[in-house]
Protein backbone atom coordinates (compact mmCIF):
# COMPACT_ATOMS: atom_id res chain seq x y z
CA UNK A 1 0.00 0.00 0.00
CA UNK A 2 1.71 3.45 -0.64
CA UNK A 3 -0.04 6.64 0.39
CA UNK A 4 -3.71 7.09 0.71
CA UNK A 5 -6.17 4.43 -1.16
CA UNK A 6 -9.27 5.31 -1.99
CA UNK A 7 -11.64 3.41 -4.27
CA UNK A 8 -15.24 4.11 -3.30
CA UNK A 9 -17.05 5.94 -6.24
CA UNK A 10 -19.10 9.13 -3.68
CA UNK A 11 -22.57 8.73 -4.60
CA UNK A 12 -25.12 12.14 -3.39
CA UNK A 13 -26.15 10.78 0.07
CA UNK A 14 -23.39 7.87 0.23
CA UNK A 15 -20.42 7.59 2.66
CA UNK A 16 -18.25 10.08 2.00
CA UNK A 17 -14.86 8.38 1.75
CA UNK A 18 -13.01 11.75 1.08
CA UNK A 19 -14.44 13.53 4.21
CA UNK A 20 -13.88 10.47 6.53
CA UNK A 21 -9.89 10.18 5.42
CA UNK A 22 -9.55 13.67 6.50
CA UNK A 23 -11.17 12.95 9.79
CA UNK A 24 -8.83 9.86 10.21
CA UNK A 25 -5.65 12.18 8.91
CA UNK A 26 -6.19 14.69 11.76
CA UNK A 27 -7.17 12.33 14.60
CA UNK A 28 -3.66 10.56 13.54
CA UNK A 29 -1.72 13.93 13.25
CA UNK A 30 -3.46 15.10 16.81
CA UNK A 31 -2.60 11.60 18.48
CA UNK A 32 0.65 10.55 16.88
CA UNK A 33 1.84 13.43 14.96
CA UNK A 34 5.10 14.39 16.61
CA UNK A 35 5.41 10.69 18.49
CA UNK A 36 8.23 8.53 18.10
CA UNK A 37 7.35 4.70 18.09
CA UNK A 38 7.07 3.32 22.04
CA UNK A 39 5.37 -0.03 21.90
CA UNK A 40 4.56 0.90 25.65
CA UNK A 41 2.08 3.57 24.49
CA UNK A 42 0.79 1.85 21.39
CA UNK A 43 -2.90 0.61 23.02
CA UNK A 44 -3.15 4.11 23.95
CA UNK A 45 -2.77 5.93 20.90
CA UNK A 46 -4.53 3.50 19.19
CA UNK A 47 -7.81 3.66 22.10
CA UNK A 48 -7.08 7.32 21.18
CA UNK A 49 -7.34 7.46 17.80
CA UNK A 50 -10.22 5.55 17.51
CA UNK A 51 -12.22 7.32 19.94
CA UNK A 52 -11.57 10.70 18.15
CA UNK A 53 -12.23 8.94 14.62
CA UNK A 54 -15.90 7.33 15.82
CA UNK A 55 -16.68 10.63 17.11
CA UNK A 56 -16.01 12.45 14.90
CA UNK A 57 -17.81 10.42 12.22
CA UNK A 58 -20.66 10.46 14.48
CA UNK A 59 -21.06 14.27 14.82
CA UNK A 60 -21.07 14.33 10.87
CA UNK A 61 -24.97 13.56 11.73
CA UNK A 62 -25.51 10.58 9.11
CA UNK A 63 -27.15 7.70 9.42
CA UNK A 64 -24.19 5.32 9.09
CA UNK A 65 -23.36 2.56 11.84
CA UNK A 66 -19.34 2.98 11.87
CA UNK A 67 -16.52 -0.03 11.89
CA UNK A 68 -13.03 1.52 12.68
CA UNK A 69 -9.92 -0.55 12.82
CA UNK A 70 -6.03 0.90 13.55
CA UNK A 71 -3.13 -0.49 13.30
CA UNK A 72 0.18 1.11 14.24
CA UNK A 73 3.67 -0.41 13.57
CA UNK A 74 7.27 0.21 13.75
CA UNK A 75 9.11 0.88 10.87
CA UNK A 76 11.51 -2.10 10.93
CA UNK A 77 11.67 -2.63 7.57
CA UNK A 78 10.08 -6.03 7.67
CA UNK A 79 6.68 -6.27 5.09
CA UNK A 80 3.19 -5.21 6.27
CA UNK A 81 0.22 -6.01 3.93
CA UNK A 82 -3.38 -4.98 4.89
CA UNK A 83 -6.44 -5.75 2.83
CA UNK A 84 -10.29 -5.59 3.01
CA UNK A 85 -13.15 -7.01 1.69
CA UNK A 86 -16.94 -6.29 1.85
CA UNK A 87 -19.91 -7.71 0.33
CA UNK A 88 -22.81 -4.32 0.56
CA UNK A 89 -24.66 -2.37 -0.81
CA UNK A 90 -21.95 0.17 -2.67
CA UNK A 91 -24.27 2.62 -3.40
CA UNK A 92 -25.01 3.50 0.45
CA UNK A 93 -22.17 1.41 1.88
CA UNK A 94 -18.52 2.30 1.64
CA UNK A 95 -14.89 1.93 3.12
CA UNK A 96 -11.80 4.33 2.95
CA UNK A 97 -8.16 3.13 4.07
CA UNK A 98 -5.66 5.98 5.20
CA UNK A 99 -1.83 4.60 5.77
CA UNK A 100 0.41 7.28 7.61
CA UNK A 101 3.93 7.24 8.47
CA UNK A 102 6.71 9.17 10.09
CA UNK A 103 9.99 8.46 10.91
CA UNK A 104 9.88 5.88 12.82
CA UNK A 105 6.30 3.98 13.02
CA UNK A 106 3.18 3.36 10.09
CA UNK A 107 -0.65 4.02 11.35
CA UNK A 108 -3.15 2.12 8.82
CA UNK A 109 -6.53 2.80 9.94
CA UNK A 110 -9.83 1.71 8.07
CA UNK A 111 -13.50 3.21 8.46
CA UNK A 112 -16.41 1.01 7.46
CA UNK A 113 -19.95 2.78 7.22
CA UNK A 114 -22.62 0.62 7.01
CA UNK A 115 -26.07 2.90 5.90
CA UNK A 116 -28.97 2.11 8.36
CA UNK A 117 -31.30 4.66 6.50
Amino acid sequence: MTGTEDTQTSYEGSFGAKEAEAIVKESVDATIGGEDYNKDQVNKWTAAILERCISDLCKLGKQYKYIVTCAVTQKTGAGLHAANSCFWDTALDGSCTVKWENRTMYCIVSVFALSIA
